[in-house]
């Protein structure tokens, strides 16, 4: 992993199978692996049934990361989604 930022989820719902897709649509734009990581878990963001073993309810804070630093916009995309609670 090359870059990385700390989120903290915001939403109602918490990470749920509709943010999870939010997530890996962005994710799959990217050109390295991009991840999602919680108290020493790892999920490919790519993947919604890999995000949604995480179980992550309101208030979990989440490590989002990329592997390729020429995915810096990506990151920053699922940053600020997750951020903005998903826009729910």
């Amino acid at each position: 992993m090359v870059l990385a930022r700390d989120v903290t989820l915001v939403n109602e719902l918490g990470l749920h199978a509709r943010s999870a897709a939010q997530i890996a649509r962005i994710a799959k734009a990217a050109r390295g692996g991009v991840w999602v990581l919680r108290a020493g878990e790892k999920a490919d963001a790519a993947s919604v049934m890999d995000i949604l073993t995480l179980a992550c309810g309101k208030g979990a804070t989440l490590t989002l990361a990329v592997d390729d630093p020429q995915d810096a916009p990506i990151l920053d995309a699922l940053a600020g989604l997750v951020e903005s609670g998903f826009k729910e």
